[in-house]
């Protein structure tokens, strides 16, 4: 096998951009981007350290194979043209974990499914002269995208996806997937020197995720990935080395101000347990406290959040009057920057002003919007210039 691979990224609708940028920044060339899918291409390392340090994608596929199929006999012959031996041992237990398709000739999921996997196994039988494989070894997920006719394959090399991170045991009712969290900070100029309030902070997972960023804490730096068990493909070696690589960088001694509050006491409970397991308990300060008392007295800070928009029908009442404490809210903070996503059609309107954008985002299948009204910046500080070390 050749030392360049190409690695398939999926996002979310209307962030590859962020997850790009991300990629780029880790070191890895992007070989194109399409919509809810970043490729790159990068060594083995790079199967590695995409999964231990991306935050804003789902999960890293390995691409084996693309090509063009109107049939099911053509998507067949090309599927069984895949020299899967490279990457299954004998003992591979191997199936088609999912297969979406879309505009395309062949759509049915599970018809792709099944023959794709009947595909697979008629290779392996003529390589490994087997009629029967036991299926007892270490489990090799395939995913199949179908779009516009065009089939890419790839291996799952995460295995879980990639949004859990190990540290949300307790969500809230409308949960935002961490993924989906990161990407929209990284949509905003916050950074580790800025205040962050989520006056509607649910599990804390804004607030999690940015002291993350802050303290430099790799979101996959403690939880495991299906490529580890795959000696065959990636040497373990190089497992160890991202981890170790991810240790290095922790910095939890940074100073931030990073504040989540909720009405329900529960919640704000469950908050501080799942910083507590993402290692940032230190960097957060949260408390019990409704949207109406959120003020500050420092300029130039940002509030990021996800508040309520009424999944329940009883719940759409107390919409206005919520969007309407939050508008005062955000008009009693000076020179704030304020960031919502929101599925609530009418929010700018409570809220009581215009924002100056507005990204149309999907979260799962729900559309939601993101408002920014970005404030002011704040003036340059003239200090001494500390040497990096």
């Amino acid at each position: 096998m050749s030392n360049k691979y190409e690695f398939i990224a999926p996002c979310h609708f209307g962030l590859e951009a962020v997850c790009k940028r991300e990629i780029a920044d880790l070191g890895y060339e992007i070989v194109k981007v399409e919509d809810g899918k970043v490729t790159f291409s990068g060594d083995m390392d790079a199967l590695v350290r995409a999964n231990i340090f991306l935050r804003t994608t789902q999960r890293i596929l390995l691409k084996v194979a693309e090509f063009k199929a109107l049939t099911f006999e053509e998507l067949f012959q090309n599927v069984k043209k895949v020299p899967w031996e490279e990457y299954f041992p004998s003992d591979a237990r191997f199936w088609v974990t999912k297969a979406t398709s879309v505009k395309s000739k062949l759509f049915s999921p599970s018809d792709i499914q099944s023959i794709v996997k009947k595909a697979m196994v008629e290779r392996m039988k003529e390589h490994y002269h087997i009629n029967w494989f036991e299926e007892d070894g270490a489990d090799y997920p395939v995913r199949v995208i179908i779009y516009k006719d065009i089939v890419t394959i790839g291996l799952d090399t995460s295995g879980e996806s990639l949004h859990k991170r190990g540290y949300r045991r307790m969500v809230s009712k409308a949960p935002i997937e961490e993924t989906l969290a990161a990407a929209l900070i990284k949509l905003t100029p916050w950074n580790k020197s800025r205040i962050l309030v989520d006056p509607f902070c649910g599990s804390g997972t804004f607030p999690i995720e940015a002291a993350m960023m802050g303290a430099n804490i790799a979101p996959g730096m403690h939880r495991e990935f299906q490529a580890q068990n795959w000696d065959n493909i990636v040497s373990p070696k190089l497992f160890a080395r991202g981890f170790e690589e991810a240790e290095s960088l922790v910095d939890t001694s940074v100073e931030m101000d990073i504040q989540g509050y909720d009405i329900d006491p529960q919640i704000v409970k469950a908050a501080r347990e799942n910083a507590k397991r993402a290692g940032v308990d230190g960097l957060i300060h949260f408390q019990q406290r409704p949207v109406h008392h959120l003020s500050h007295p420092k300029k130039y800070g940002f509030v990021i959040t996800n508040p309520p928009y009424g999944e329940r029908l009883e719940e759409k009442e107390d919409l206005p009057a919520l969007y309407r404490d939050m508008g005062k809210a955000f008009a009693g903070l000076d020179g704030w920057s304020e960031y919502v996503i929101t599925a609530y059609e009418d929010a700018e309107r409570y809220i009581g002003k215009k924002a100056a954008k507005n990204r149309k985002i999907y979260n799962g299948m729900m559309k939601t919007y993101f408002y920014m009204f970005p404030g002011p910046k704040p003036p340059r500080r003239k200090k001494m210039v500390q040497p990096e070390e």
